[in-house]
Parts: C-alpha cells; structure tokens; sequence
C-alpha cells in the first residue's frame, strides 16, 4: 500500500492529468491571443466549420465541434452579438436557420490562425518534426479512444439515470 502523498504525486504524473494542464495552458494563451481579434478559443471550432462562406445549422455545428446543442446556442448567440456570425432562415426547413461568418469574421480568421499556429510552434519549442507528428498521432489516437468510450457509455448512463428516477 502506498502512502497518501506518493499516490497523490503519481496521480499528478498520469496521461489525463499532464493532458489536461497542457489544454488549460494552451487554452489560457490562446485566449489572450485571440481577444484581440474578438475571438475566443470556444469560437475555433465554429469558425473552422464555417469559413470559406459555407453555411451550416445549429445542430451540424454543435456536431462538429463534439458539444451540445445548448451549448452550442449559447457560443452563436455571443459570436451574433459579436458580429462574427449571421442567420438566414433555412429553405429547407423553416423552422431552423443557417449560420454563416460576416466579413468581419472572415477578414480575422487568418490572422487568428497565424496566432494559434505560433503559439503551438513556442510551445513545442525544441520538439522534432517527428515528435510533434508523433505528439499529434498519439493525442488523436487518444482522442479517438476517448470518444469511443463516451460513445459507449452515454446510453448506459442514461439507462443508469432513468433506472434512478423510477426507483
């Protein structure tokens, strides 16, 4: 049996641990970077999706970026007041719209990515090429598993959730 302290440390020390501060630390400079441009880093996802004038639903979005809808709802709603996004209706569905970036967001898009971009190459400063390609296998590997995991216990908490409310 270990001691309290040496399983606390190790604990630090783990894969999700050490993933999870470097997220918050990318997370942290990117939005100092990008509040300039009126950007922030919960926008990245969106604004990928959308460049280039593509339009896309609420629902595509919120797929896309691996969020819920809500919370989806809540980011267009500041990205509109923002000026970033606009809403027509949907032809084909009138009781939904599609989102697309204005001019404005557009215009600092690039100058957006050419932040983040920097901020990844000091960050991984004295990285090899091909330890940054393998940083970026594994963490997409990783990823991957993560979401298979979650994909295969989302219906198994619900069931847990409707289990609990009927007891």
């Amino acid at each position: 049996m270990q001691v309290n302290g040496s399983m606390e440390l190790e604990v630090l020390s783990t894969p999700g641990h050490l993933i999870s501060l470097a997220a918050r630390g990318f997370a942290r400079l990117s939005e100092a970077r990008l509040k300039p441009l009126g950007f922030g880093v919960g926008y990245l996802p969106a604004l990928v999706a959308l460049k280039n004038g593509r339009a896309e639903t609420q629902r595509d979005l919120a797929r896309f970026a691996k969020i819920e809808q809500p919370s989806m709802a809540q980011m267009l709603v500041r990205m509109e007041r923002d000026g970033l996004i606009r809403r027509t209706p949907d032809p084909a569905d009138g009781r939904s719209s599609l989102v697309s970036l204005t001019e404005t967001a557009e215009a600092r898009l690039p100058d957006a990515c050419a932040v983040l971009f920097q901020g990844n190459r000091e960050a991984l400063d004295g990285f090899t090429d091909e330890e940054t390609a393998q940083l970026v296998a594994l963490l997409t590997r990783l990823n991957a598993n993560l979401d298979c995991i979650g994909s295969a216990e989302a219906p198994r908490h619900n069931l847990d959730s409707r289990n609990a409310k009927s007891r």
